[in-house]
């Protein structure tokens, strides 16, 4: 096939979610809410976790405000787009915002599926070596997982981007999707993309089964160890360890769908990606804030803060 440059596509059309106008008016709605609510939940998080003292020198808190910026990021990507295709009758998106967009999400999700695991090195040596858990997890060491957690990333999407950029795309250009995501574009390219598909199930779909088996070990062994000593303490570990383990469900559980299975294409495969773009980042400040006693106090803490400067004015 002759590649010239009138023949290579420069844009990908979205299908979205649906052909109906009065669903894309609700979609519009609950989809502006949402994103209403990620952006002030989250920066609620970091807010909070800045300001109050307390908080601020805790290492889960300290991480669980990187996790708020990674979601907040994560939607701001694709929510916004999705928002303004709901009102637009041609939902397209420029080769390279395709490609950009791609290249974010999987740099971002594979921070966040990194910083997820630390977290949960942080709750095993919070749980289980209480008396070293100051020396262990220092400032130096939360930042060191911070910015592995960005490495990673980054080499995660650098592996599979670095393919799909010289991918030679002559149409068709249609992605049935509300955003650009690897196993759908790369099905459009004009070449043979057998081993890069194979690179995305072993880079997206396997390595993503891999950390959410071994992340729900490492918390039923927290969980044995605790009840080996204390079985009342099992009860508290329970309380603390639930709101990640919905957590790391909610972001792990959609990725494995997607990402593990690319040379099929599900219907629901569309939903899932409303779910990771939108429901995660929206429920993970519910989880952690409504579900958690520090978060409340602090959140207290801080209005009193606020309400004592403003009479003393």
């Amino acid at each position: 096939m002759d590649l010239t440059n009138d023949s290579v596509i420069s844009e990908f059309i979205l299908l979205g979610l649906t052909n109906s106008w009065s669903l894309e008016i609700l979609f519009f709605a609950i989809f502006f809410l949402a994103y209403a609510l990620i952006m002030t939940g989250n920066i609620l998080i970091i807010i909070i976790v800045i300001f109050d003292s307390h908080l601020h020198s805790t290492p889960m808190y300290f991480l669980l405000a990187n996790l708020s910026f990674l979601d907040m990021t994560i939607s701001t990507i694709t929510v916004p787009k999705m928002i303004r295709d709901c009102l637009s009758e041609h939902k397209t998106i420029s080769k390279w915002g395709c490609m950009a967009q791609m290249f974010f999400l999987h740099f971002l999700g594979g921070s966040e599926m990194t910083l997820l695991i630390f977290m949960a090195v942080d709750r095993y040596v919070a749980i289980c070596k209480p008396l070293h858990y100051t020396s262990i997890m220092n400032y130096r060491t939360l930042v060191a997982f911070v910015l592995l957690s960005w490495v990673v990333g980054f080499v995660h999407t650098m592996s599979q981007m670095a393919f799909t950029v010289n991918l030679p795309f002559c149409g068709p250009n249609l992605v049935d999707n509300i955003f650009c995501d690897l196993p759908l574009v790369i099905k459009l390219a004009c070449a043979d993309t057998y081993v890069l598909d194979l690179l995305v199930i072993a880079d997206s779909g396997l390595l993503s089964l891999i950390c959410f088996i071994l992340l729900l070990v490492s918390y039923t062994v927290i969980l044995v160890t605790v009840h080996r000593r204390s079985s009342g303490g099992l009860t508290k570990a329970m309380s603390t360890l639930s709101a990640h383990i919905t957590v790391v469900t909610l972001f792990f559980g959609p990725c494995i769908f997607i990402y593990a299975s690319p040379f099929s294409s599900f219907s629901v495969d569309k939903f899932l990606s409303v779910f990771y773009s939108v429901i995660t980042p929206l429920l993970n400040p519910i989880i952690y804030t409504l579900r958690n006693q520090d978060m409340k106090a602090a959140m207290i803490r801080l209005r009193s803060r606020h309400v004592s400067s403003r009479q003393t004015l």
